[in-house]
């Protein structure tokens, strides 16, 4: 076989499939400029011509470390130009068509899988085909996962696939985890700021309140930071200020009064209702089950 070519296909049984995540194929190949792609190693059902694309009926997920092209699918109706650092998914159905660049061949690593993990994410919107695309830079760690997954896959030992499922988690983690940080590099220091102005001025601050000390609108400021955190700056407040009396019940004998106003609670209804709503429990039910005393 070409050193620069690896390639695993693998059979996935039913109990394997239970796991979540099964592996079908993982692999990584250089293409030099000029070369056929892909390259006739691959069977049959993965050959395809950039003219008439293909469609599979698994997910995989691609990650060009070398040289550019461009990837095309159903959903997105236009070309995309893909650079060294680019991961791009393929959804099971969904037709695509990709290929290296002729003038500079590149490299890419993948892996080919299909369960109800990756169902599940996409169904919740982690994962669409309307966004297949995510230029996430070089990554050392990403390249070390997919020559882990090709060496499990290779040896084949027992349970592999369940650790391949592993592998491939990790990896859909990275992908959007480095994706969203590139998203939202030019506000990111602006939100971590906010998060730390919230931990300090939790008891007081109020979301209108962050926003003039970032020097930034409102509006601007309550979108980004919800896009940025999963939580609307009040939202993401109140769980911090949730969060510091479960701490002080659970480490101190306080009364429970005194804490709330500690943490900024005035109103003392409102902080049993809301402490309820959040935990189940009054604040002394939490604090004798998280000291030990509850039977």
């Amino acid at each position: 076989m070409n050193e620069a070519i690896h390639l695993k296909y693998l059979v996935a049984a039913p109990a394997d499939l239970k796991w979540g995540t099964a592996v079908n194929s993982v692999g990584c190949q250089e293409v030099g400029p000029g070369e056929s792609y892909p390259p006739g190693e691959h069977p049959s059902r993965y050959l395809f011509s950039e003219e008439h694309g293909r469609v599979l009926d698994e997910y995989q997920l691609l990650y060009i470390t070398k040289g550019r092209g461009r990837f095309r699918s159903a959903t997105l109706q236009h070309s995309v130009q893909v650079t060294p650092g680019t991961f791009f998914l393929l959804f099971p159905g969904e037709w695509h068509s990709y290929r290296p660049d002729p003038d500079t061949g590149w490299k890419e690593y993948w892996i080919g899988f299909k369960g109800f993990q990756m169902d599940k994410w996409v169904a919740d919107g982690f994962f669409s085909p309307k966004n297949p695309v995510w230029k996430v830079r070089l990554h050392s760690d990403i390249v070390a996962l997919y020559q882990d997954a090709i060496e499990t896959a290779t040896r084949q030992e027992s349970g592999f696939q369940q650790r391949l499922g592993g592998l491939v988690n990790h990896l859909m983690s990275l992908a959007r985890f480095y994706n969203r940080n590139e998203v939202f590099s030019e506000v990111a220091d602006q939100i971590n700021r906010a998060k730390i102005l919230i931990s300090s001025q939790f008891r007081t601050i109020t979301p209108e309140n962050l926003a003039q000390q970032l020097n930034m609108g409102y509006s601007n400021f309550r979108r980004v930071f919800k896009e940025y955190t999963g939580f609307s700056p009040a939202k993401y407040i109140q769980e911090v200020k949730m969060n510091r009396v479960k701490e002080a019940l659970t480490n101190t004998s306080h009364p429970v009064k005194q804490i709330a106003y500690e943490m900024g609670y005035d109103n003392e209804d409102y902080f049993f209702t809301a402490f309820r709503r959040v935990s189940g429990m009054t604040p002394l039910e939490y604090r004798e089950l998280t000291q030990g005393k509850s039977h």
